[in-house]
């Protein structure tokens, strides 16, 4: 019973975020929501919100951060590496899928969010 219940409430949920215009799949018999890849023409409405926050921050930088740069203006404790390592995979999604480019090193994210996104040229 409380497994058609619980499938239910996930199916409903699954079906709001397709509405909201973000891919989501079944993982584990969970929805999640993805970061797609940027491509021309895609708006930042399509990230989930809590990448969109992520991304606002960066922007407001001014110039290359930090994942514990990112995290402070988050309101993450920073104090305790563990901590941010949540905030650095995202981080890393988001560089992967070309919302944000990094350095070589992968350590610093920079704030060109809203140049369109090449395809290496």
């Amino acid at each position: 019973m409380a497994e058609r219940v619980w499938q239910r409430m996930s199916d409903q949920l699954a079906d709001e975020r397709m509405e909201a215009g973000s891919p989501v799949v079944q993982v584990a018999g969970r929805a999640v929501r993805l970061v797609p890849d940027r491509a021309p023409g895609l708006a930042e409405s399509v990230v989930p919100a809590e990448y969109q926050r992520i991304l606002a921050a960066v922007r407001q930088a001014g110039g290359p951060v930090s994942t514990r740069q990112i995290g402070e203006v988050l309101g993450l404790d920073t104090g305790v590496r563990g901590r941010l390592d949540p905030l650095r995979g995202k981080l890393t999604k988001l560089a992967d899928r070309g919302w944000l480019p990094q350095t070589p090193r992968r350590e610093v994210h920079h704030p060109r969010v809203t140049r369109p996104h090449s395809d290496g040229a």
